[in-house]
């Protein structure tokens, strides 16, 4: 008899999946002993997304989480999830950076981490797995499974094989879509345990409603371990519920020996915490059935319903789903996992949305094409690369190669404002956020965004002359703008743990005032006569933002001086990005001449066709 052992990603995958990553460590302190005394193989609390919504819009130190839980759970082994070079970022980090991120992330109570490439390149996963043995923890190699002409059974034993052989203490066969097939499991399964001599685990989502099938095939197989949840974050987008396998399994050979009326209770109270947050259960849609021809992944999915919305353009979801294959197959297969999944759906929602394929390129699709996140799994297409970069720019060594070291230097930008090494890698791999979570943790907001519970119910907006708050609901944000027109207010500030948003009224005298108090050229200065100013305005050039997002000065931290007021720009020069869907987007100037303006704040959040600078032309 051969017990089936079960990893629970309730705390990290699960509510990425179906909460975008919202829960609160406070929401899973009253429940972790219980989660503890169940007697799974590991728990899955950490990584992932985890990392960057903790800094971004929960208010708290992910370093935080990952000590409080290892204080509280006694039995079980902690793990998480490891982008490879990428650690929990969307882009590659230097060697330094890499080694210490793990060597903290040990320190301070994991022991599993689970490395994956989304290409499967074993370059951007050899100093993670060197790096995590180092740190005495178990390092879990990751074979991403996907479907295409390049993907091949013999393409993902050769994987295995190689990530065995460079120190891999396990192997995880990653179907982050549900696309894997019962019978496809058994056989994939049957033959690592046959090749390999090191444990076997699967990782399913329940999308398309195979995982269940797939996990009970992959148990007879002789599979070790596999991924559940808790049933209310269970389901849908994400894992098969845990509560299903542990049933189907009892009085089995593979029976998994756990208490089922101990995971129910664990269940009513995730349950009531889903209630009270107001997020709905997990359920399987007719796109999700889809995912056999799209191959989008739950979560993914998730994500391009919320970016369309954003971008007002959500009735055009059918189209995008229709445009990924399409851009997956010109870059080359890559599977559809973090960051590649965000590269091609991004780039879809573009090609969408501007109504012209690749007219809009974000810098990490460039990067992408560079060679900067790998060896592509199949052949680009080289007329789509060549209107995109150049034949020069393509990058054939690993990524990490090209990269400086970061840790010393941002130690040194950090001097005064931070003290512990936990911060500066923050700030290595999220620099712009994590500068506003240490501005906001020593100005106390901190405080009061962890005391929040519910998500986006109220919305409080404030009189910044006469003082007061006024609560409102969110759907009142528009009307407040009309109101702004009419009520003779100066502004307001509308803040929650999510949004915070401010809004002016200037008149045209106020706008052209401020254009000469700001006179960086000879046709602007403080002896123009009043009734010239309109005409003086009307010369400048507004430069616009193409999408919904946030507003950031440069497209990354090592670009300085960043484009300022007075500055001479030319067209095709990226001036600002808009981060958005989760990727860097470059902006670029359309005109030459000088920065006369620049009418949002670093990190502010912009909407589709809101003013971003003003260029006085040349």
């Amino acid at each position: 008899m051969k017990r089936l052992r079960l990893t629970d990603t309730t705390l990290r995958d699960g509510h990425q999946s179906l909460w975008a990553t919202r829960m609160r460590t406070k929401d899973m302190l009253p429940i972790i002993e219980k989660i503890d005394n169940v007697g799974y193989y590991s728990l899955e609390v950490w990584g992932g997304a985890t990392f960057d919504v903790c800094l971004r819009y929960l208010g708290e130190d992910p370093w935080d989480r990952l000590r409080v839980l290892r204080k509280r759970v006694k039995n079980t082994k902690l793990q998480m999830l490891l982008r490879g070079q990428s650690l929990v970022g969307y882009q590659h980090y230097p060697d330094d950076v890499v080694r210490s991120f793990i060597d903290k992330a040990v320190h301070n109570g994991m022991d599993i981490i689970r490395v994956f490439d989304a290409l499967n390149d074993l370059r951007n996963m050899q100093i993670p797995i060197e790096a995590i043995k180092k740190a005495g923890a178990h390092a879990q190699g990751t074979v991403v499974y996907t479907i295409s002409p390049v993907h091949t059974v013999e393409h993902y034993l050769d994987t295995a094989l190689k990530l065995q052989e460079i120190g891999a203490d396990s192997i995880c066969l990653k179907d982050m879509a549900g696309l894997l097939s019962p019978h496809n499991a058994f056989e994939l399964v049957k033959l690592f345990k046959e090749r390999l001599e090191i444990p076997i685990q699967l990782h399913s989502h329940y999308i398309g409603g195979l995982a269940v099938g797939a996990y009970l095939e992959a148990a007879s197989a002789g599979v070790d371990v596999v991924d559940t949840a808790s049933v209310p974050l269970a389901f849908g987008a994400s894992q098969p519920p845990v509560e299903t396998i542990v049933r189907a399994l009892s009085n089995t050979d593979h029976d998994t020996g756990l208490d089922l009326d101990l995971l129910f209770e664990i269940a009513h109270y995730f349950d009531e915490l889903r209630k009270e947050l107001g997020y709905e259960r997990g359920v399987t849609r007719i796109t999700d059935m889809q995912v056999f021809g799209h191959q989008v992944p739950g979560g993914m999915i998730t994500n391009l319903v919320s970016q369309l919305k954003e971008q007002n353009s959500l009735p055009r979801l059918n189209e995008v789903l229709a445009e990924i294959p399409r851009v997956r197959k010109e870059l080359g297969y890559p599977p559809l996992v973090t960051p590649t999944s965000q590269i091609v759906g991004t780039q879809a929602v573009l090609n969408v949305i501007t109504g012209e394929r690749y007219k809009l390129v974000p810098g990490e699709v460039k990067a992408y094409l560079k060679g900067a996140y790998g060896r592509p799994p199949g052949e680009v297409d080289l007329e789509i690369r060549g209107r995109i970069i150049k034949e020069g720019e393509v990058c054939y060594q690993r990524p990490a190669d090209k990269l400086e070291p970061r840790l010393e230097r941002a130690r040194q930008e950090l001097k005064g404002i931070v003290e512990t090494e936990e911060d500066v890698l923050s700030y290595c791999l999220f620099p712009q956020v994590a500068m506003k979570f240490f501005e906001d943790r020593r100005s106390g907001l901190l405080d009061s965004m962890k005391a929040e519970k519910g998500v986006n119910k109220e919305v409080f907006g404030k009189d910044s002359e006469r003082g007061g708050k006024i609560k409102m609901d969110l759907k009142e944000i528009n009307d407040l703008i009309k109101t702004l027109e009419i009520s003779g207010m100066s502004e307001f500030n509308l803040e929650t743990g999510e949004i915070k948003l401010l809004i002016k009224k200037y008149s045209n005298e106020d706008v052209n005032q401020k254009l000469l108090d700001k006179s960086f050229s000879e046709n602007i200065n403080m002896g123009v006569k009043n009734e010239q100013r309109q005409e003086v305005a009307s010369k400048h050039h507004v430069l616009k933002s193409p999408m919904v997002g946030t507003f950031y000065k440069a497209p990354n931290p090592d670009e300085n001086p960043f484009v300022k007021i007075g500055d001479l720009v030319k067209p095709g020069q990226t001036i600002c990005i808009v981060e958005a869907m989760k990727l860097m987007n470059e902006v670029e100037a359309d005109v030459s001449g000088y920065i006369v303006d620049v009418l949002v704040k670093n990190g502010e959040m912009v909407e589709y066709g809101q003013e971003l600078f003003l260029i006085e032309e040349v």
